[in-house]
C-alpha cells in the first residue's frame, strides 16, 4: 500500500508539471518525425553541371538519362570545360561532367571516356552521388554496347559475365528503413534518462525529498516508485513511436514482435538506470542536465547511428563497447529488416541484460547511499 501510495503521487506530481507532461507525451513523436526525414542519406535533386563538347544524339541521350534518372538535376550547360571548377567553386554544382569531343564514335567503338568533377566537401554525399552517376553512366554504356551487338553479332568478341545483382532486406535500398529504427534508440534514450535524472533532484531542489524520507517507505520502496511512473510513460511512448515506425514510415517488421519488444525493455532498463544514477549524484537540475548531454552526445556519435562503427579507429572502437544504444540498433535493425532471431543476436541480448542489470543496481545503491 505505501508504494501504491508513492506511485499515485509520483503520477500526481507528474500530471501536474505540463512541461513534464508535454516532454514525455509530444516529445517523442515530433523527434522521430523530424529526426526520421532528416536522417535520410538518399540522394535526391543533386545539382549537377554539364559541359558537352560532342553535342550528339548520344551525348544528348546521356544527358537526358541523368536529369530524368531521379537523384539529379542539371543546374548548368558550360560552354567551356574550363568553366565547370568556377561552378563548383560558387556551389552551382556538387558533380560535374565533361563529355569530351568525340564521345559518340568512341562510345560505338567501345573506348569512351568521360571525365567526372566531384566537389567532396561534403563527403558523403560526394560519394554516394559518385557512386550513382558512375553506375548510371555504366548503365548507358552497357546499353550501346547490347545494340551494337544485336544490330552486328559478329562483332561480339571475348567472353561475357552476366552479372545479376539481388539485394536482400532491403531491396528498395531506402535509407529511412536503416535510420528510423535507430531514431527510435535515440528517442527513448533522450526522453527517459531525461525524465529520469530530473525525477530526484527537483524533490531535492523544491525541498519535498526530506518529506518523503521521513516517512515509513524503505529506500527501495522510495526508489521503485520514482522508477514505476517513468517505465509505464516510457512504455507508451515505445507503443506509440513503434505505431508511427511502421505505419507513417512503413518500415517493414521481418522479425518477431516479442523479441522486439523483449530488446526494448532491456535498453529501456538501462534508460531508467543511467537517469536514476546521474539523478542522485546531481545537485541541481542544470547539473542533471549537463551529465545526461555529456552521455547522450557520445551515445550518439559511437553507437553505429550515424557513423559506421567499423570506419572508426581501432582504439575508439573499444570504447563503443560500453554504450548499451550500440547493441539496441544492432538489435532492432536486425530485427525489422532481416527477421534475426535470438539464435543471432544472443551476444547483443546478454550485453543489454548485463547493462540493465549493472545500471539499475548502480543507481539503486547510489539512491540508497544519497538517503543514508
Amino acid at each position: 500500500m505505501r508504494l501504491q501510495a508513492l506511485i499515485r503521487k509520483e503520477f500526481r506530481q507528474f500530471r501536474r508539471d505540463r512541461r513534464m507532461v508535454v516532454m514525455a507525451v509530444m516529445a517523442p513523436i515530433i523527434q522521430l518525425t523530424l529526426l526520421g526525414y532528416a536522417a535520410d542519406l538518399d540522394v535526391q535533386d543533386l545539382p549537377v553541371a554539364v559541359c558537352d563538347d560532342d553535342r550528339s544524339a548520344e551525348s544528348a541521350r546521356l544527358v537526358a538519362e541523368i536529369a530524368h534518372a531521379g537523384y539529379f538535376v542539371v543546374s548548368a550547360e558550360a560552354t567551356r570545360s574550363a568553366d565547370l571548377v568556377a561552378l563548383l567553386d560558387r556551389g552551382e554544382a556538387q558533380l560535374a561532367l565533361h563529355i569530351p569531343y568525340g564521345f559518340q564514335s568512341r562510345l560505338r567503338a567501345g573506348e569512351a571516356t568521360v571525365q567526372l568533377l566531384v566537389d567532396a566537401s561534403d563527403a558523403n554525399t560526394a560519394g554516394i552521388g559518385a557512386g550513382y552517376l558512375n553506375g548510371l553512366i555504366a548503365e548507358h554504356g552497357a546499353r550501346v554496347l547490347a545494340r551494337r551487338v544485336r544490330s552486328a553479332p559478329a562483332e561480339r568478341s571475348g567472353p561475357e559475365i552476366d552479372l545479376r545483382t539481388r539485394v536482400l532486406y532491403n531491396p528498395t535500398l531506402e535509407s529511412v528503413y536503416y535510420m528510423v529504427p535507430g531514431v527510435l534508440g535515440l528517442v527513448l534514450l533522450v526522453i527517459t534518462t531525461n525524465l529520469t535524472s530530473l525525477s530526484v533532484v527537483k524533490e531535492r531542489e523544491a525541498g519535498t525529498l526530506e518529506q518523503v524520507m521521513v516517512t515509513p517507505l524503505r529506500p527501495w520502496e522510495l526508489m521503485l516508485g520514482k522508477l514505476v511512473p517513468f517505465a509505464l510513460v516510457a512504455t507508451a511512448d515505445m507503443a506509440t513511436v513503434m505505431a508511427v515506425i511502421l505505419l507513417w514510415f512503413r518500415v517493414p517488421m521481418q522479425g518477431s514482435y516479442a523479441l522486439l519488444f523483449a530488446a526494448l525493455f532491456l535498453f529501456l532498463l538501462t534508460c531508467l538506470g543511467t537517469g536514476l544514477l546521474v539523478s542522485t549524484v546531481s545537485r541541481t537540475q542544470q547539473q542533471a542536465q549537463m551529465t545526461t548531454f555529456f552521455i547522450m552526445l557520445p551515445s550518439m556519435l559511437l553507437s553505429g547511428f550515424m557513423y559506421p562503427i567499423h570506419n572508426m579507429p581501432e582504439w575508439l572502437q573499444l570504447t563503443t563497447y560500453a554504450i548499451p544504444l550500440r547493441y539496441f540498433l544492432t538489435v532492432i535493425r536486425s530485427v525489422m529488416l532481416k527477421g534475426s532471431g535470438v539464435g543471432e543476436l544472443w551476444p547483443e541480448l546478454a550485453a543489454l541484460l548485463a547493462f540493465a542489470v549493472l545500471l539499475v543496481a548502480a543507481g539503486a545503491a547510489s539512491f540508497r547511499k544519497r538517503l543514508q
